[in-house]
């Protein structure tokens, strides 16, 4: 980087650690669009103010083109002597077409480009995150429809409880991914907000139409604090603490993938495409991108560490501390979009074994609690009837059986009010339906999740049917 480029403040060149050490480019090189979306749109607002002519907007506007198609083709050189994304354009726009490219600059700082720049990047960021995210909604929804009749224990303290169908721990699934759109949409309605125009720290003498740019680069509006709009980064934890708390649901789902692939649940079979062997053992089958995205999820947790970090000790305004903010931002990002994806993939092409779902219900007492519900239903105390099943439980225990083992003679003796009719409760298809409560796991209920679910993906532009194609699954 020459003393040139800082003008007459300097009489020596940087030193070559130092210029090593500050530059960014090899990071923010990744903002070059956006960079020149607000480039072109303050060279235009510039215009409106009489302070570029005509001719130099146009020169600047198709010189920014070029660079554009330079940067999206990969022949655009980064010169890491320039710094940053910022100087690099704007050097390779003036070798271009002269002196208005020098004058783009006019009325502006780094600090509130750079700050434009990655609110741009973000919220378009938070946009793509949000499909994918639809996107392994629509397949949970698909294969929830295609596993309505699977049953499978609930588990609380990852001991059988109670008997559920496969599709509502499917669904469960879908609110804690629906809950993460909503975190991210939050975020990028909060960031939309325009930096323009609040130069260094305290905008400029030039007279400025912030609300010009603002709208032509689809913000809201302009924020309102100078200071604020080049030095605090907020918007970037918010988005990063979506991403994590995205991270841990999925790294959720990922260790119930991994448990259910053992052979001590056989749950699911995953396929070969999203599974690795060992390099000893012929035998295994490793469910390892589920596990990776478990893994993963802690670099998203790091991430938005990091950035607490950064800021937590900036003073107002503009930092060079900030220029580190953009590594955990664009990694935190990728690596949830690729779970996203990687998730929608395995779990589109898994396959869930039924009957050992179905087997692993008549292990665990899990018809207890309706017992106990039989007896409170007929008037009973339900703490006695509580008491009343416990020890049902321990007899079954003691001799070896299961509760559907047990007689009517056996249930009598410890209530008078057990009945024929109990027998019932010993189907599971019967108890899961018997739950017909809103937001339970009767089919009826689960009907009626599936198709809100479906609803609430429309209402965003995405088919369930069609997103989880993509993935290869789909409806029937």
């Amino acid at each position: 980087m020459s003393k040139k480029a800082w003008g007459g403040r300097f009489d020596e060149e940087p030193n070559a650690l130092a210029a090593r050490f500050s530059a960014s480019v090899d990071v923010d090189s990744r903002l070059a669009e956006e960079d020149i979306q607000g480039s072109i749109a303050h060279a235009n607002m510039l215009a409106s103010i009489g302070v570029l002519t005509g001719a130099d907007v146009k020169k600047i506007t198709e010189g920014l083109a070029q660079i554009l198609d330079e940067v999206r083709a990969g022949t655009m050189t980064w010169d890491a002597s320039r710094e940053d994304v910022h100087m690099n354009i704007e050097a390779r726009l003036t070798e271009r077409i002269g002196d208005a490219g020098a004058r783009l600059h006019t009325g502006r700082s780094r600090n509130d480009q750079v700050a434009t720049d990655m609110r741009l990047w973000t919220r378009a960021a938070c946009e793509k995150t949000a499909r994918h995210v639809d996107e392994l909604i629509a397949v949970l929804i698909v294969r929830a429809h295609q596993t309505r009749h699977h049953l499978m224990p609930g588990y609380t303290h990852m001991q059988r409880a109670q008997p559920i169908r496969l599709p509502h721990h499917l669904l469960a699934w879908c609110e804690m991914l629906e809950r993460d759109r909503g975190r991210l949409d939050d975020a990028q309605k909060r960031m939309n907000e325009s930096p323009l125009g609040s130069g260094a720290l305290a905008t400029t003498t030039f007279p400025l139409d912030r609300q010009e740019t603002a709208k032509a680069l689809g913000f809201a509006r302009p924020l309102r604090n100078s200071l604020d709009a080049v030095s605090d980064r907020d918007f970037l934890v918010e988005a990063l603490a979506a991403l994590a708390n995205c991270a841990v649901h999925l790294s959720r789902i990922g260790e119930e993938l991994v448990l259910w692939s053992s052979q001590e649940f056989g749950f699911v079979q995953m396929s070969d495409a999203f599974t690795t062997g060992s390099s000893m053992m012929p035998q295994k089958k490793n469910p390892d991108m589920a596990e990776l995205v478990r893994g993963k999820s802690a670099r998203v947790i790091g991430d938005l560490v990091t950035m607490l970090v950064l800021l937590k000790g900036l003073p107002l305004a503009y930092n060079r501390d900030l220029q580190e903010d953009k590594r955990p931002v664009f990694d935190a990002f990728d690596t949830v979009d690729d779970s996203l994806q990687i998730l929608s993939g395995a779990l589109a092409t898994a396959n869930f074994n039924k009957e050992r779902m179905r087997a692993a219900l008549r292990d665990g007492f899990l018809e207890a609690t309706d017992l106990a519900d039989y007896l409170a239903a007929r008037g009973v105390p339900f703490r006695e009837a509580h008491h009343v099943a416990g020890r049902l439980v321990r007899l079954a225990v003691e001799t070896g059986r299961t509760l559907p083992e047990l007689s009517l003679v056996e249930l009598k003796k410890e209530h008078a009010m057990f009945e024929g009719d109990v027998s019932k409760l010993f189907d599971p298809e019967v108890l899961v339906d018997l739950r017909d409560v809103e937001g339970g796991p009767a089919w009826s209920r689960v009907q009626e999740a599936l198709t809100d679910s479906m609803k609430r993906l429309r209402s965003r532009g995405t088919e369930a049917e069609k997103a989880a194609a993509k993935f290869g699954v789909v409806l029937t």
